[in-house]
Protein backbone atom coordinates (compact mmCIF):
# COMPACT_ATOMS: atom_id res chain seq x y z
CA UNK A 1 0.00 0.00 0.00
CA UNK A 2 2.48 2.74 -0.95
CA UNK A 3 -0.17 5.44 -0.44
CA UNK A 4 -0.28 4.91 2.93
CA UNK A 5 0.18 7.88 5.24
CA UNK A 6 1.30 5.47 8.39
CA UNK A 7 2.27 2.07 9.30
CA UNK A 8 1.02 0.54 12.43
CA UNK A 9 1.70 -2.44 14.38
CA UNK A 10 -0.29 -4.36 16.68
CA UNK A 11 1.17 -7.06 18.70
CA UNK A 12 -0.80 -9.93 19.65
CA UNK A 13 -3.85 -9.01 17.35
CA UNK A 14 -6.38 -11.83 18.49
CA UNK A 15 -9.47 -12.10 16.45
CA UNK A 16 -8.97 -9.01 15.10
CA UNK A 17 -11.58 -6.79 16.58
CA UNK A 18 -9.31 -4.00 17.48
CA UNK A 19 -7.45 -4.44 13.82
CA UNK A 20 -10.10 -4.37 11.46
CA UNK A 21 -11.92 -1.57 13.56
CA UNK A 22 -8.95 0.69 13.06
CA UNK A 23 -8.08 -0.42 9.50
CA UNK A 24 -12.16 0.53 8.74
CA UNK A 25 -11.85 3.97 10.68
CA UNK A 26 -8.94 4.94 8.81
CA UNK A 27 -8.17 3.49 5.50
CA UNK A 28 -5.84 5.87 5.15
CA UNK A 29 -3.29 3.49 7.32
CA UNK A 30 -2.01 0.17 6.83
CA UNK A 31 -2.47 -2.11 10.00
CA UNK A 32 -0.28 -5.05 10.23
CA UNK A 33 -1.12 -7.45 12.99
CA UNK A 34 1.38 -9.63 14.53
CA UNK A 35 -0.08 -12.57 15.91
CA UNK A 36 1.04 -15.93 16.53
CA UNK A 37 -1.98 -18.09 17.69
CA UNK A 38 -2.80 -19.23 13.65
CA UNK A 39 -6.41 -19.89 14.90
CA UNK A 40 -6.52 -16.64 16.33
CA UNK A 41 -5.38 -15.16 13.09
CA UNK A 42 -7.90 -16.79 10.88
CA UNK A 43 -10.67 -15.19 12.38
CA UNK A 44 -9.15 -11.73 12.33
CA UNK A 45 -8.39 -12.27 8.35
CA UNK A 46 -12.09 -13.81 8.03
CA UNK A 47 -13.76 -10.62 9.81
CA UNK A 48 -11.58 -8.26 7.56
CA UNK A 49 -11.92 -10.30 4.16
CA UNK A 50 -15.88 -9.95 5.35
CA UNK A 51 -15.43 -6.03 5.30
CA UNK A 52 -13.43 -6.24 2.20
CA UNK A 53 -10.54 -3.84 3.89
CA UNK A 54 -7.28 -3.66 1.74
CA UNK A 55 -5.24 -1.67 4.38
CA UNK A 56 -4.96 -4.44 6.88
CA UNK A 57 -2.47 -7.43 6.78
CA UNK A 58 -1.68 -10.08 9.17
CA UNK A 59 1.93 -11.83 9.81
CA UNK A 60 2.34 -15.23 12.19
CA UNK A 61 4.72 -13.76 14.25
CA UNK A 62 6.98 -13.07 17.37
CA UNK A 63 6.99 -9.53 19.01
CA UNK A 64 10.80 -10.15 19.38
CA UNK A 65 11.42 -10.43 15.41
CA UNK A 66 10.05 -6.82 13.98
CA UNK A 67 13.70 -6.32 12.66
CA UNK A 68 12.50 -9.26 10.59
CA UNK A 69 10.00 -7.77 9.26
CA UNK A 70 9.85 -3.82 8.72
CA UNK A 71 13.16 -1.22 8.22
CA UNK A 72 14.45 1.33 10.62
CA UNK A 73 12.10 3.73 11.15
CA UNK A 74 9.47 2.05 9.11
CA UNK A 75 6.81 1.75 11.86
CA UNK A 76 4.61 4.73 12.96
CA UNK A 77 2.96 3.11 15.60
CA UNK A 78 2.74 0.21 17.99
CA UNK A 79 -0.46 -1.34 19.48
CA UNK A 80 0.22 -3.63 22.47
CA UNK A 81 -3.21 -4.20 23.45
CA UNK A 82 -4.04 -6.66 27.10
CA UNK A 83 -0.73 -9.10 26.49
CA UNK A 84 0.02 -11.56 28.65
CA UNK A 85 0.68 -9.85 31.84
CA UNK A 86 3.97 -12.64 32.88
CA UNK A 87 3.35 -12.06 36.72
CA UNK A 88 6.00 -12.89 38.38
CA UNK A 89 9.84 -11.46 38.72
CA UNK A 90 11.23 -14.48 37.09
CA UNK A 91 9.40 -13.44 34.04
CA UNK A 92 9.20 -9.92 33.38
CA UNK A 93 12.12 -10.55 30.31
CA UNK A 94 8.74 -11.52 28.98
CA UNK A 95 6.25 -8.51 29.38
CA UNK A 96 5.70 -6.93 25.85
CA UNK A 97 6.43 -3.92 27.60
CA UNK A 98 9.89 -4.43 29.18
CA UNK A 99 12.88 -2.65 28.60
CA UNK A 100 13.91 -5.68 26.47
CA UNK A 101 11.25 -5.35 23.95
CA UNK A 102 10.63 -1.91 23.98
CA UNK A 103 14.47 -1.40 22.75
CA UNK A 104 13.54 -3.19 20.02
CA UNK A 105 10.38 -1.39 19.06
CA UNK A 106 12.68 1.92 18.43
CA UNK A 107 14.88 0.30 16.06
CA UNK A 108 11.67 0.20 13.53
CA UNK A 109 10.16 2.85 15.27
CA UNK A 110 9.75 6.45 13.12
CA UNK A 111 11.50 9.73 14.74
CA UNK A 112 8.89 10.19 17.26
CA UNK A 113 7.23 6.43 16.85
CA UNK A 114 4.38 5.79 19.43
CA UNK A 115 3.42 2.47 21.40
CA UNK A 116 -0.22 2.43 22.29
CA UNK A 117 -0.34 0.15 25.38
CA UNK A 118 -3.73 -1.19 26.77
CA UNK A 119 -4.06 -3.45 29.40
CA UNK A 120 -6.92 -4.51 32.46
CA UNK A 121 -3.78 -5.04 34.58
CA UNK A 122 -3.10 -3.55 37.25
CA UNK A 123 0.44 -4.49 38.17
CA UNK A 124 1.18 -4.56 34.62
CA UNK A 125 0.32 -1.39 33.64
CA UNK A 126 2.10 0.25 37.13
CA UNK A 127 5.24 -1.45 36.39
CA UNK A 128 4.98 -0.28 32.83
CA UNK A 129 4.91 3.18 33.61
CA UNK A 130 8.67 3.12 35.01
CA UNK A 131 9.80 1.25 32.00
CA UNK A 132 8.69 3.18 29.14
CA UNK A 133 10.98 6.50 30.37
CA UNK A 134 13.69 3.87 30.83
CA UNK A 135 13.66 3.02 27.17
CA UNK A 136 13.36 6.89 26.16
CA UNK A 137 9.29 6.85 25.72
CA UNK A 138 7.93 9.83 27.17
CA UNK A 139 4.78 8.96 28.46
CA UNK A 140 1.00 10.58 27.65
CA UNK A 141 -2.80 9.89 27.56
CA UNK A 142 -1.94 7.98 30.71
CA UNK A 143 -5.54 7.00 32.73
CA UNK A 144 -6.49 4.31 34.85
CA UNK A 145 -9.99 3.97 33.73
CA UNK A 146 -10.26 4.90 30.03
CA UNK A 147 -13.93 4.12 29.60
CA UNK A 148 -15.14 5.82 32.76
CA UNK A 149 -17.08 8.23 30.89
CA UNK A 150 -18.48 5.69 28.47
CA UNK A 151 -16.99 3.90 25.67
CA UNK A 152 -13.80 5.54 23.89
CA UNK A 153 -12.12 4.42 21.28
CA UNK A 154 -12.07 1.11 19.02
CA UNK A 155 -12.33 -2.40 21.80
CA UNK A 156 -10.63 -5.70 21.73
CA UNK A 157 -12.54 -8.32 22.40
CA UNK A 158 -11.25 -8.41 25.75
CA UNK A 159 -11.23 -4.90 26.70
CA UNK A 160 -15.44 -5.27 25.03
CA UNK A 161 -15.78 -8.19 27.89
CA UNK A 162 -13.92 -6.51 30.50
CA UNK A 163 -15.65 -2.91 29.52
CA UNK A 164 -18.99 -4.85 30.37
CA UNK A 165 -17.81 -6.18 33.69
CA UNK A 166 -16.84 -3.14 34.81
CA UNK A 167 -12.76 -3.59 34.85
CA UNK A 168 -11.05 -0.81 34.76
CA UNK A 169 -8.94 -0.56 31.33
CA UNK A 170 -5.57 1.26 31.91
CA UNK A 171 -4.02 2.87 28.77
CA UNK A 172 -0.98 5.09 27.74
CA UNK A 173 0.86 6.05 25.38
CA UNK A 174 4.47 6.13 25.09
CA UNK A 175 6.54 8.59 22.46
CA UNK A 176 10.01 7.36 21.12
CA UNK A 177 12.47 10.11 22.21
CA UNK A 178 16.34 10.17 22.90
CA UNK A 179 17.49 7.29 25.13
CA UNK A 180 18.54 8.25 28.12
CA UNK A 181 21.91 8.02 28.54
CA UNK A 182 23.31 7.35 32.08
CA UNK A 183 21.37 4.67 32.20
CA UNK A 184 21.25 0.82 31.51
CA UNK A 185 17.68 0.38 30.82
CA UNK A 186 17.99 -3.50 30.54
Amino acid sequence: MPTAGELRVELGCGKGRFTVGTAQAEPEALIIAVERIPDAMVIAAERARDLDLKNVFFIDADAADLEAYFASGEVDRIYVNFCDPWPGARYAKRRLTHPGFLLRYRKVLSSGGEVHFKTDNHDLFEWSLFQFPKAGFRLSEVTRNLHENGPRGIMTDYEEKFYRLGTPINRCVGTMEELPSSENPL
